[in-house]
């Protein structure tokens, strides 16, 4: 089963008093590490990296701390997850994570400020496809050459046998939203060439999650 968080809520809300802007996602203490160890291999030692559709901030905290010769500037168009993001980032302290901007991924006006990579968990299949379009649109103009854009997700992939229970939550996924639900692979891999991407790494992560790795190589 994938480890995006249930359709019942994104995120768990935090307790009252200071930790009253804190959201929790349960699915983060059980990928973070894996994702990390993908990241490891994929990232450059310095440089920024833009994370797309932050969420509650626990992951951009964890990375970091991780990768601590990399700025991490955490994003989300939800102003309740800026303010986790915000709360997570500030109780940790680290110097090498921007305070949250907001970025609507389907929309324009990404900030101008160059990027070494791009990072964007569990948003593709809880978006609509416009948000897909929009990652790689904007992204093509944010991103160095040949710099990574990551996501991590599941996804339908043609000759691979969907999950029983990635197939129920792509179900309950249109069942709350008729524009969200898990993508197909192919689809992803066209729209990122349209913008001058393509497809580097596919790696398989535990709960029927995959990360894939697009580089920004110019439109053809």
């Amino acid at each position: 089963m994938s480890d995006a968080p249930g359709v019942s809520a994104l995120w768990m809300p935090g307790e009252a008093g200071a930790e009253a802007d804190k959201r929790y996602s349960p699915a983060t203490l059980r990928n973070r590490d894996a994702i990390v160890d993908v990241l490891r291999t994929v990232l450059p030692e310095h440089g920024l990296v833009l994370e797309i559709a932050s969420g509650s901030g626990e992951h951009v905290v964890h990375f970091a701390r991780a990768c601590p010769g990399l700025t991490w500037q955490p994003s989300d168009p939800d102003p309740a997850a800026i303010a986790s993001i915000a709360a997570w980032s500030g109780e940790a302290g680290l110097a090498n994570v921007r305070p949250p901007v907001r970025i609507d991924a389907a929309g324009g006006g990404w900030p101008g400020t160059r990027a070494e990579a791009i990072l964007c968990i569990n948003m593709v299949h809880i978006a609509p496809w416009a948000a897909t379009v929009g990652l790689f649109r904007e992204g093509a103009g944010v991103l160095v050459p040949g710099a990574p854009l990551i996501l991590y997700g599941p996804y339908v992939e043609e000759g691979v046998e969907t999950a029983l229970s990635n197939v129920a939550f792509d179900g309950s996924l249109k069942e709350r939203d008729p524009a969200w639900g898990l993508r197909d692979l192919a689809d992803v891999d066209v729209v990122a060439a349209e913008y001058g991407f393509a497809r580097m790494g596919r790696v398989e992560m535990p709960a029927n999650n995959l990360m894939l790795i697009y580089r920004c190589v110019g439109v053809a």
